[in-house]
């Protein structure tokens, strides 16, 4: 633990460094999921679909063992050490106000099908737009937020 005296000095040390060269996290780049059925042939498949599923911004399709299908938002998961102990909680597109649990090893096969609703509002983007149309010669240019669906 730093005494008020060491923080005060890394405080000051760090008050004569550019910013943008001390604050550099590592990023991550955005896959294109939408559209995407992995293949789930091992344990590990099945994990990684799915928390790649819990990033996504759109609703998936998942296809029980059974032959059922829930498609919907995936909005949370509990990862253990086996499949038969770890789920997913969905929201059904078809079922407002419900929650479904599907565990990991139930799940046979999982589709991205809904539009990934986060796909191109980085702020890069929106940084392209505003300069675009600032170099339209437009006024009063602000964020709005879009319209949901």
């Amino acid at each position: 633990m730093a005494t008020e005296i060491q923080e005060g000095a890394k405080l000051e040390q760090l008050s004569h460094e550019n910013p943008d060269e001390i604050e550099v996290a590592a990023g991550r780049d955005r896959e294109q999921l939408e559209g995407w059925i992995p293949e789930l042939a091992s344990d590990a498949d099945v994990r990684e679909a799915l928390e790649k599923a819990f990033d996504y911004r759109g609703d998936i399709t998942v296809t029980r063992k059974d032959g059922t299908q829930v498609q919907g938002y995936l909005f949370d998961r509990q990862s253990s050490t086996t499949l038969t102990d770890s789920f997913i909680r969905i929201m059904p597109s078809n079922a407002p106000g419900t929650k479904i649990n599907v565990g990991y090893a139930d799940v046979a096969a999982l589709a991205f099908t809904g539009r990934d609703t986060a796909a191109g509002k980085t702020f890069e983007a929106w940084v392209k737009k505003y300069w675009a149309k600032k170099a339209a010669g437009e006024q009063n240019i602000q964020i709005e937020p879009e319209k949901l669906d």
